[in-house]
């Protein structure tokens, strides 16, 4: 069997979602059932990792949606089997769907977080959604949300979560050369990593800095260490400093994926207590490197922490529970949490198998 998956981004792709699609294309490949798996990005920065030996993945999309519909026309006429059509995006259901119907095959859809968590304004995105065979989702929290309004019966749900190249990370010291570049010599880290997008002011980034205040009476040595950009970071520095803390906060920017281990490494705690995360594939990747987490119990990453079994979970509009489970998370050692490897990237390709052979039959 082939399968097509109309993605935004995923190999070339920086974040939680990028990562999430390249694990299932991997997966997809890896599997007996398919002969070939095509996907069409529609971002991506080059040049691209290596890709699977089965996959073949087109850039012929990017540029913008008329160019990525050309694109998919160009590759149904090339194609001429296809026995399963994913839309790894729910912005991408028209041409998923267009697709589905030209070879016959179900259709599913993968989501992963805020872009499904509310009602659709687009009807015709709606009437879609009821043509769906299957859906994938990162979290039970992304499910409920999503079937709380969409036309889809729960039963067509399976849950997948993200996953976590356990090889990739693990406990090591603080980099010297890091500890140099951004002035940590003789401070104690707290550390969050997200994207700083003035759309989605859900990350938790906002409650630590208004909790650091408190915290600093306690623990002067306590710096905040921001990894990640975006058109959101002026206002928290801003903020920062109306606080009386921007001494005290550190923004890194962009973090390259081959220094992304050793940036974790920087920390004695890793906080992000947020209210919009679908699951929070970084908590993954925080306590895979050994650092003590706080997540939120709000949104999903407290599926990521297994409900509280492999860190705290916090309430981020309570400043008072924050702050205690920070500095009881300090008293935590670094090490690897018992259970992680729930996460591992085997784990990940056995429930995609198991999935795949469920929904084609």
């Amino acid at each position: 069997m082939n399968a097509l998956v109309l993605t935004t981004d995923a190999f070339g792709g920086h974040g939680g979602i990028a990562k999430y699609n390249r694990d299932l294309l991997a997966a997809l490949c890896a599997s007996p059932r398919t002969h070939h798996v095509y996907a069409l990005a529609r971002h991506a920065m080059v040049p691209l990792e290596a890709v699977p030996s089965k996959l073949t993945f087109s850039l012929d999309g990017l540029g913008g949606k008329a160019r990525y519909a050309a694109a998919l026309a160009a590759m149904l006429g090339r194609v001429s089997s296809v026995g399963l059509v994913i839309c790894a995006h729910v912005n991408l259901m028209p041409l998923a769907y267009l697709a589905a119907v030209r070879y016959g095959a179900p259709l599913v859809l993968s989501m992963h977080g805020i872009e499904v968590w509310t009602r659709s304004e687009s009807r015709l995105q709606r009437a879609l959604l009821a043509r769906l065979d299957a859906v994938l989702s990162v979290s039970e929290t992304t499910a409920q949300r999503f079937c709380g309004w969409a036309p889809v019966e729960a039963s067509k749900v399976s849950i997948i979560p993200n996953s976590v190249e356990l090889g990739a990370f693990g406990v090591g010291r603080k980099p010297a050369a890091l500890i140099e570049r951004y002035a940590l010599v003789g401070r104690t880290v707290l550390a969050s990593f997200g994207r700083l997008a003035a759309s989605e002011r859900l990350k938790g980034f906002d409650e630590v800095i208004e909790v650091l205040p408190r915290l600093l009476v306690r623990r002067p040595d306590l710096v905040y260490l921001v990894l990640g950009d975006g058109g959101d970071r002026r206002r928290l520095e801003l903020k920062a400093r109306a606080l009386g803390v921007g001494d005290s906060v550190v923004f890194a920017g962009h973090v390259e994926e081959r220094e992304k281990a050793d940036h974790y490494r920087l920390a004695d705690v890793f906080v992000m207590p947020s209210r919009g995360e679908g699951f929070g594939i970084v908590f993954l990747e925080a306590m895979a490197c050994g650092i003590p987490v706080v997540a939120s119990r709000l949104d999903g990453g407290r599926e990521a922490l297994r409900d509280g079994a492999l860190g705290s979970l916090v309430d981020p509009r309570d400043l008072d529970e924050l702050e205690r489970a920070i500095f009881a998370a300090l008293e935590r050692p670094r090490v690897v949490p018992p259970g992680l490897e729930y996460f591992s990237v085997e784990r990940f390709n056995e429930r995609v198998h198991d999935w795949l052979g469920r929904v084609i039959g």
